[in-house]
């Protein structure tokens, strides 16, 4: 039998199908919504329980095209911004990396270095829109994505039809949903006491996501139209560093190219930054141009419009 984290592969690396398929001899029709009869446009939220972790889907780490990944042994104080993605009827009812078949209806999603299971919210930036998911499949292994929901799940926060859509991913704490009396939605102000009842701490050492997560205080915006979306390509303290970078990249791919200086734990940075994208999917082709000319550790940022004043170069070496 194919083991699952291949069977997942196959949708990221078409390259890779005829290694992918030599267990099962079964190709995946191409993916897209249900064929037949419909999902819910609104169902209901995944009801966050206390369960232990997966006998499958946890490993210490995984490799993926030759890149590793590391598993989280928790999920405590995760937060993290990025853009999300759908996969459908093409792995409707095959194993996820769970070994749970895949329902393309229910409330789940694939997430690369979150214990299997986890349940998250999912907060839809762009229209403000979330859900409640259960993480029992690993993937996507797109550079800059940081989950696939299911169709479900990207039906009900509206970003099906488009594909992708730039989210918060929030961790819950399932004895918190335990404690908790009365549905589970209720309203969206429940929803946000609950999912803020995971205790902040620091974020496990082994993540596989490496990027530092936006702060939980900034602000959600009704929508992202104003072109705030960006593709963080490097960190410096040095500017000449960035300049440098800056230089490389309005050489090599298309869009626009800034430095970003702001200030972190009392240093100053200078952010290179791909953007502004008023599409998801348009900074998704981007991305993926990066990766393919050796930029493949992207950090997505998501920013208010506002005004910023320069800041003084820094002295010290790349970060």
């Amino acid at each position: 039998m194919m083991d699952p984290l291949t069977n997942r592969i196959r949708r990221y690396w078409p390259l890779a199908l005829p290694l992918a398929i030599a267990g099962c001899g079964v190709v995946p029709d191409r993916d897209g919504p249900p064929l037949f009869l419909p999902c819910p446009n609104d169902a209901p939220n995944a009801v966050p329980r206390v369960e232990p972790k997966s006998r499958y889907g946890n490993p210490s780490s995984y490799v993926v095209r030759g890149k590793r990944y590391y598993v989280s042994p928790t999920s405590r104080g995760y937060v993290k911004r990025g853009l999300a993605s759908w996969y459908g009827r093409a792995f409707h009812g095959n194993p996820t990396s769970s070994r749970e078949p895949y329902d393309m209806c229910a409330m789940t999603a694939a997430h690369r270095s979150l214990p299997l299971p986890t349940y998250v919210r999912v907060t839809n930036l762009e229209n403000n829109r979330w859900a409640i998911v259960r993480v029992n499949d690993r993937g996507p292994f797109y550079p800059n994505r940081i989950i696939d929901l299911s169709y479900a799940a990207a039906l009900k926060l509206r970003l099906a039809r488009k594909g992708t859509a730039f989210v918060e991913v929030r961790a819950i704490d399932p004895s918190g949903f335990a404690r908790a009396s009365g549905p589970i939605d209720a309203t969206p102000e429940k929803a946000e006491r609950l999912a803020d009842s995971t205790p902040r701490e620091t974020r496990p050492a082994k993540d596989a996501e490496t990027a530092k997560p936006a702060s939980s205080q900034e602000p959600l915006r009704e929508s992202s139209g104003e072109g705030d979306l960006y593709l963080q390509v490097g960190a410096f303290a040095n500017r000449t560093s960035a300049e440098r970078l800056k230089t490389r990249l309005r050489a090599s791919v298309e869009g626009d190219v800034r430095i970003d200086a702001m200030q972190d734990d009392g240093r100053t940075l200078y952010k290179v930054q791909v953007g502004p994208f008023h599409d998801p999917a348009h900074a998704d082709r981007i991305g993926e141009e990066l990766a393919r000319i050796g930029f493949d550790k992207l950090h997505v940022r998501f920013e208010p419009s506002r005004q910023r004043t320069p800041i003084a170069a820094g002295s010290s070496d790349e970060l």
